[in-house]
């Protein structure tokens, strides 16, 4: 009986492909091993447990340092703290671009004629727009204000196509008018703006649908800013605790420009 219980063992650890396990004896009687070769080695020794695949090292494409925004946009944060290491990337696919929207072509403060489809928006280097310049309390800001998180165009230039995604498990906490909010397992709070919301609130139709896993869809990119006009993009923002004078931790936006392109090169190095 314990040579058909580690037999099985085997099977379990050996017979699975990419697409699902499968029994490995006559497809006609679906047995696992009717032959019932003896087992190599001492039956009584304990299988070793399979080796973990290799994390794949992050590739590298053109990107700017942390920090570095458009000029005239603002002074950037300089932190280079790594706020959410190990975090999914928040868009299911490549490529992407983390570029300004405000400062990019078809923005308001854009450098020169060109719509928010111009491809000059959609090719890298990306460039980091934390702390870009606003009127809203930011304390991880030179200027004490800024902009709180970081926009990235999808692949293409079209609305409800495609998908963002949870940068790690967790539980949607909050949907708004343009707001999704995640607060992961880890504690950090993710927030995502400008996705399709009436496709957010059919995929979580009520409380007990909000339970997510890491790379599960929250919602497809697009311009919902409750009634005001934005470009397709998604603005990603990372709230963590960040130690204070006082030595008690204070939850705030934190940079999220070193963790995306942290996610990013493992997203590359997948799909590459």
């Amino acid at each position: 009986m314990r040579r058909l219980a580690v037999a099985g063992l085997l099977l379990t650890l050996t017979a699975c492909a990419p697409g699902g396990c499968q029994p490995t004896g006559s497809p006609e009687t679906g047995d696992a091993n009717p032959a019932e070769e003896p087992l190599p080695g001492d039956p009584d020794e304990p299988l070793a447990e399979p080796e973990a695949p290799p994390e794949p090292e992050p590739v590298t494409w053109p990107h700017e340092p942390g920090g570095s925004l458009y000029p005239g946009s603002g002074n950037g944060a300089t932190d280079a703290t790594l706020w959410a290491a190990g975090m999914r990337f928040p868009m299911e696919a490549a490529p992407a671009y983390a570029n300004s929207q405000v400062y990019g072509y078809g923005g308001y403060l854009a450098p020169g004629p060109g719509g928010q489809c111009d491809a000059r928006n959609y090719a890298y280097p990306w460039r980091d727009n934390f702390c870009e310049t606003r009127s809203w309390t930011n304390g991880m800001c030179p200027a004490g204000k800024g902009h709180q998180g970081q926009d990235i165009r999808p692949a293409t230039c079209e609305k409800k196509v495609h998908w963002a995604v949870a940068a790690e498990s967790g539980r949607v906490t909050s949907i708004g008018s343009y707001t999704v909010t995640l607060l992961g397992d880890s504690g950090r709070i993710y927030r995502y703006l400008h996705l399709d919301m009436a496709g957010v609130h059919a995929l979580f139709p009520n409380s007990a649908s909000r339970d997510v896993t890491r790379g599960q869809h929250l919602g497809k990119v697009s311009a919902d800013f409750g009634g005001n006009a934005t470009t397709i993009h998604l603005h990603f923002e990372i709230k963590a605790p960040v130690a204070s004078g006082g030595g008690a931790a204070v939850v705030m936006f934190v940079p999220t420009y070193s963790s995306l392109v942290d996610s990013y090169g493992r997203l590359l190095s997948v799909t590459s």
